[in-house]
């Protein structure tokens, strides 16, 4: 199995599925796909894409994210400028989603992004793994997804400051998080999983057959 953005899902591939919805957000200026610098995949599987291409993906998502930063600028963006960052697995994303996000957060002095409440209830595993430690409690917990939007000079800021701190950040809001800010929590959708394990696959196979 090869890299799983390019596995083939529902007639094209778990990232051509992300790019088509991003296309249809009329509010985005361009789409930046950040590629590891031995990608021999992408142009050839998606020849039609007409978004700008960086070779430049770094060991970590903070890295590659703040490459991608860098390659933003070098292109003209200005640091008051938003930028959403987005996981090329999440796949199902849906366009109005994205606009629901941009509304939200196109007046905020942060940024934010989208996320789900959590439903279920949490447990936290011991050292075995396979053995409940504790019950963690669900209230006010949510489960973060992609798009997140800040301006880029925040997120800029919030990732040089992480990496010289040595904290280790998953994503762009925790990295905003780490400097003090509390970024808008968006409701996402369900549907906007990461596709990961074989069984992601199969979900969504159907979900996309049934739009």
């Amino acid at each position: 199995m090869g890299p799983k953005q390019y596995e083939t899902l529902a007639g094209s591939t778990v990232v051509g599925h992300t790019l088509a919805a991003l296309a249809q957000v009329d509010r985005l200026h361009r789409v930046l796909v950040m590629l590891s610098p031995t990608d021999s995949h992408f142009e050839s599987l998606l020849p039609e894409f007409d978004g700008w291409l960086e070779y430049r993906g770094g060991a970590t998502r903070a890295a590659t994210v703040s490459r991608g930063l860098d390659c933003l600028i070098e292109r003209g963006a200005q640091l008051a400028d938003w930028v959403l960052v987005h996981d090329a697995a999440r796949c199902l994303i849906l366009p109005e989603a994205v606009d629901r996000l941009i509304d939200a957060c196109l007046d905020d002095e942060v940024g934010g992004l989208l996320a789900l409440p959590v439903a279920d209830t949490l447990k936290r595993a011991g050292e075995d793994d396979d053995r409940v430690s504790a019950t963690v409690a669900r209230s006010r917990m949510w489960q973060a997804q992609t798009p997140q939007m800040f301006r880029i000079g925040l997120l800029q800021d919030a990732l040089i400051a992480a990496e010289s701190a040595g904290v280790s950040v998953t994503d762009e809001a925790s990295a905003v998080e780490s400097l003090g800010h509390a970024p808008r929590l968006v409701r996402g959708d369900i549907e906007n999983l990461k596709v990961t394990f074989p069984p992601d696959f199969a979900l969504a196979a159907r979900l996309l057959r049934t739009r």
